[in-house]
């Protein structure tokens, strides 16, 4: 599959997934900021995601765990220079410089976005 064809069924998962027009599906939307995704909607995504494409996607691979809950990563509600590194780790494929400029972890969720999404499928399917 080509990158474009990734995204243009990434895209449908997501219109059926938050019931959202195709038009608000752009590469820079964010799941939760702009489109309006709730925590519950990331497991349907996934599975919608996985029937779409054929393929598995291992607990933690898309939402990684234990990172807000570490010390090591997050102080005050914010990510320690450790924890964007550990962050950057674990989400290869995610743009993590609205993170780096703004370290809150409530920004975290800026880092799930369509272009993320297509690019993690992209490295499964391409």
């Amino acid at each position: 599959m080509t990158k474009d064809e990734v995204y243009t069924k990434v895209q449908q998962v997501l219109v059926d997934a938050l019931g959202v027009d195709d038009d608000e599906i752009v590469p820079t939307a964010a799941l939760m900021d702009d489109l309006g995704a709730e925590s519950i909607d990331f497991l349907d995504i996934q599975f919608r995601l996985e029937k779409a494409f054929s393929i598995k996607i291992p607990k933690g691979d898309l939402t990684p765990e234990g990172l807000t809950n570490n010390p090591e990563f997050v102080q005050g509600g914010k990510f320690t220079d450790r924890g964007l590194a550990e962050v950057a780790s674990r989400m290869p494929l995610a743009d993590i410089a609205p993170l780096r400029a703004d370290p809150k972890v409530e920004n975290m969720s800026k880092l799930f976005t369509v272009d993320f999404m297509t690019k993690y499928i992209f490295s499964k399917v391409g």
